[in-house]
């Protein structure tokens, strides 16, 4: 009977917060490019748009953000929640 380790079954992008609510760092290669993709549109979008149209940057920007968020905290392992610093994952 094989038993399959934790590691193969999770499939969580981000490592929780020590201490507070939210993710932590990539723990995953989809978590680094979800984090350097954002990073690159954001940069993008601040060389052509910015200038021209910052309502329209300042709103595009806010719903990337959230998108990101989004996807963050249902790939995060143990979902978002306050933490205290123990090893209560």
């Amino acid at each position: 009977m094989a038993r399959d380790s934790q590691a193969e079954r999770d499939d969580a992008w981000f490592a929780p917060k020590r201490f507070g609510y939210g993710a932590g760092m990539p723990i995953a290669w989809q978590g680094w490019v979800l984090l350097g993709g954002y990073v690159a549109i954001v940069l993008l979008a601040c060389r052509f748009v910015a200038a021209d149209h910052p309502v329209g940057f300042g709103i595009f920007v806010a719903a990337l953000t959230l998108a990101v968020l989004a996807l963050a905290a249902i790939h995060t392992r143990g979902g978002w929640r306050w933490r205290w610093g123990g090893r209560d994952e």
